[in-house]
């Protein structure tokens, strides 16, 4: 059967998350690239659902700016001082009912939209808590399925652990292994504190059940909470079926609430990332060295050494290698590339280019192809055209440089005069001298030269040679004048005069012998 939308998910990110001990809000804690709460509204998306509500209060406004920057169409939920999860779902379905209303007005010359009708919402509603990161899109979708394909009335996501300690346990009946109850920690009897299936707090419920449910529970227990758990006991009242699917893989649905488990879950994503992109092709020398986002995209054939680390919306093209030492993000990188022993953010690596080792590639460098940045280089908003290289020990900022230039060691782009930044334009074909100075704003032409240790003040012509040196002069015998009886000045000596040079050294050796004796 073909897989029915939800008419919404509610992701549930109200909590402070005081055992992380921070001034952050725990679902703004990241692994993997995203934020926790942005790893929930990613794989919450892939459902498609026709409404995405987060419900937020620590910290409200910081968390709010971060989920609509991360997903501008989903919807945010004031949760008030009353606590619970139950209360996030109150509040979620508020806002989520009202948008569904509004999308039934918008559409009132015609048939309601699916999931939509006067009232609110209709069909099946996902909810997920804002700190399980590992919980993906085909996971859901097989709980959704499940629950349409049954026609319960609420369907849980729930786990097997060896140790159930503080999770809420699943209670069933006997005889169906339908869904009794969920019962908090706090409120278990001695027996059903042994039970080791526990609540993952994902839930698929009809929008209608859940909406009803809502209106009667009451905080009547041990932590006085209102519990979405409750929600199960009502539709048992009701005489609707409520059952369960068993995540085999407990990892998927554990939350993080302390840093430790943010450190566990992050490596666990991070292995998964990699074995994904391993079984697509990529080489991953030492995986346990290497860090790769959500968000990074890999060619076949990729090849990543140890000490890699790529983050952000990094893509590296096939046949391209990576590392060792090197961290990259959000930079294209062609096919073909190496990029050695780099730090690099926001840039671009051309087919075939080379960077590296020791390179900085700061926003806005971009290297054509087959181009070179090499030992020691930083790069900061310029382009480097088609095989052209800087390969040594320089300063490339607000530049342009043309196709099959060279720029010698030591150059500089001096871009700044203080309060302004300049821009810097060589051309192409163009072979620059060590030790230059490129005071900006100054184009150099196709096909120009400059001698080394110039400073180019003035617009250098295609063609020309830009020198800035005076005549070189010799002053002869200034060591020995000025530096008698240094080693220097023997040398010197020795070298004018072999003679000479050879009784010095003798006389030299029978000075070091009458010291000793």
């Amino acid at each position: 059967m073909s897989l029915k939308r939800p008419a919404a998910v509610l992701v549930l990110a109200a909590g402070q998350g005081t055992r992380m001990k921070s001034g952050i809000p725990k679902v703004l804690h990241s692994i993997g690239g995203r934020s926790l709460v942005g790893h929930a509204i990613a794989s919450s998306r892939g459902l498609d659902p026709e409404h995405l509500v987060v419900v937020v209060r620590h910290e409200r406004d910081l968390v709010a700016a971060h989920v609509q920057d991360f997903d501008p169409e989903a919807l945010i939920a004031d949760q008030d001082e009353i606590p619970g999860t139950g209360r996030a779902a109150q509040c979620a379905m508020a806002v989520a009912d009202a948008a569904a209303q509004s999308r039934t007005v918008a559409h009132s010359d015609g048939p309601p939209p699916p999931g939509c009708a006067g009232e609110g919402l209709v069909g099946p509603v996902v909810i997920v808590a804002g700190d399980v990161p590992l919980l993906d899109t085909g996971t859901l979708a097989a709980l959704l399925e499940a629950h349409v394909e049954d026609g319960n009335a609420v369907t849980v996501l729930t786990t097997v652990v060896p140790d159930p300690t503080g999770y809420g346990r699943i209670v069933r009946e006997d005889g169906t292994g339908d869904v009794v109850g969920i019962v908090e920690q706090k409120d278990t009897t001695p027996e059903q504190a042994e039970i080791d299936e526990i609540n993952s707090a994902v839930y698929v419920m009809d929008a209608a059940v859940l909406r009803n449910a809502l209106g009667r529970l009451g905080r009547d227990n041990a932590q006085g909470e209102v519990y979405l758990t409750d929600v199960i006991a009502v539709a048992r009242e009701d005489g609707q079926h409520v059952r369960a699917v068993i995540a085999e893989d407990s990892l998927l649905v554990e939350g993080v609430n302390d840093r430790v488990q943010l450190a566990t879950l992050g490596a666990e994503l991070n292995r998964r990332i990699l074995t994904e992109w391993m079984r697509a092709g990529v080489t991953v020398v030492d995986p346990a060295s290497t860090w790769v986002d959500a968000d990074v995209e890999l060619a076949p054939d990729v090849t990543l050494l140890p000490g890699t680390q790529l983050h952000g919306s990094t893509q590296i093209g096939a046949g391209s290698t990576i590392g060792p030492d090197t961290t990259l993000r959000d930079v294209q990188v062609g096919e073909n590339a190496s990029v050695i022993r780099t730090h690099g953010s926001e840039s671009q690596i051309g087919d075939g280019a080379s960077v590296g080792p020791f390179a900085y590639l700061r926003p806005g460098a971009i290297l054509g192809a087959e181009g070179k940045i090499g030992t020691f280089v930083e790069v900061k908003n310029s382009e480097i055209g088609e095989r052209s290289k800087v390969p040594h020990l320089s300063y490339i900022g607000d530049a342009t440089i043309g196709h099959d230039s060279n720029v010698g060691a030591a150059s500089v782009t001096v871009n700044y005069d203080g309060v302004r930044k300049h821009r810097t334009v060589i051309g192409s074909h163009a072979r620059t001298g060590a030790d230059n100075m490129f005071v900006a704003p100054v184009t150099v032409g196709d096909g120009a030269y400059s001698g080394a240790g110039t400073v180019v003040r003035r617009d250098v012509p295609p063609g020309a040679l830009a020198v800035s040196q005076g005549s070189q002069r010799n002053i002869e015998g200034w060591v020995t004048s000025r530096r008698p009886g240094t080693p220097a000045a023997e040398a010197a000596t020795a070298a004018a005069d072999p003679a000479a040079g050879s009784l010095s050294a003798q006389a030299r050796a029978e000075r070091e012998r009458g010291s000793t004796s």
